[in-house]
């Protein structure tokens, strides 16, 4: 109690973000019984009757579940290798930008799609990459080479995914790094000066291993987003044509769920995916701290 009351007005600014959570991230917990009913949209939640395991035993044995996860999993496996670093090198580069002016100038360039709304940036994606009308595909034909389908190719719609994903989140991502680089202590700088190092091994030898901690635990609520994947870019960028490599767990729900009705049956598809993130943010956490760093708890 001495320690609530010395401060009290910390623990105030904690309580936006907990009525944040507690009204969009626990209430809702409560609709998860949907997954065990037979859901009667004028019945209500407690009026349907309960079905049991018959919505899971539906979800695995449809043919699009398989599809749809191993998509979900190849375009997060993709975003950890690639979008995951993109920040923390955006952030070392920038911490050795000397200019002021070109430093903000550039912070505020790089922050500027994250702003932006998907359908904003996924017409911005189609216009740049068209085949006909396109800045990419006007150079190639100056280059003598052909055109290529960006959008409609599987193979370069996941690469053009995974690219426009790094656009949009590698400078706002910048953010957390920035911060825990000015944390560290100019006196580390000042003794690797003094002993010849240069930039790069600074870098090397002061600036990584000091933000490590927050690489880990960025590292780790990363890893527990395996399996979940957000609605807008998916929505924005894909097409009929690429539905094959498209579609992915928020999509079939928002199509299935939304669109056709079938509440349980996509509940239980989110059930499931969420006890998968719950148990790889454990294991991630697990092995964080067995290899000798820091983990979330």
């Amino acid at each position: 109690m001495k320690e609530w009351k010395k401060n009290y007005d910390l623990y105030l600014l904690l309580v936006p973000a907990a009525v944040f959570f507690i009204v969009f991230a626990y209430v809702p917990m409560g609709g998860l019984v949907i997954a065990f009913k037979d859901y009667n949209l004028f019945r209500g939640l407690w009026g349907s009757d309960w079905s049991g395991l018959a919505n899971f035993r539906e979800m695995f044995s449809i043919p699009e579940f398989f599809r749809i996860t191993r998509n979900t999993l190849l375009l997060n496996l993709l975003g950890l290798l690639v979008c995951f670093p993109a920040p923390i090198l955006l952030a070392l580069m920038l911490n050795e930008v000397r200019s002021r002016s070109f430093k903000k100038i550039s912070q505020s360039m790089l922050y500027l799609p994250h702003f932006m709304s998907w359908i904003v940036l996924g017409g911005i994606v189609y216009a740049v990459l068209s085949p006909k009308y396109g800045v990419i595909n006007q150079i190639l034909r100056w280059l003598g080479m052909k055109e290529i389908y960006f959008m409609a190719d599987q193979t370069w719609w996941i690469i053009t995914y995974t690219l426009s994903a790094v656009w949009q989140s590698a400078g706002w991502g910048t953010i957390i790094y920035l911060a825990a680089i000015t944390a560290i202590d100019p006196a580390l700088y000042e003794a690797a000066s003094i002993d010849g190092a240069g930039r790069i091994r600074k870098i090397a030898s002061v600036t990584l291993p000091s933000i490590m901690p927050t690489i880990v635990i960025l590292f780790i609520l990363a890893v527990g987003n395996m399996v979940s994947i957000g609605i807008e870019q998916p929505l924005a960028l894909a097409n009929s044509v690429v539905s094959n490599v498209s579609e992915v767990i928020s999509t079939y729900v928002y199509r299935v769920g939304i669109k056709q009705g079938e509440f349980g049956l996509t509940t239980a598809v989110g059930m499931v995916q969420s006890v998968i993130n719950l148990c790889l943010v454990v294991a991630a956490n697990h092995f964080a701290k067995r290899a000798g760093g820091e983990g979330l708890w």
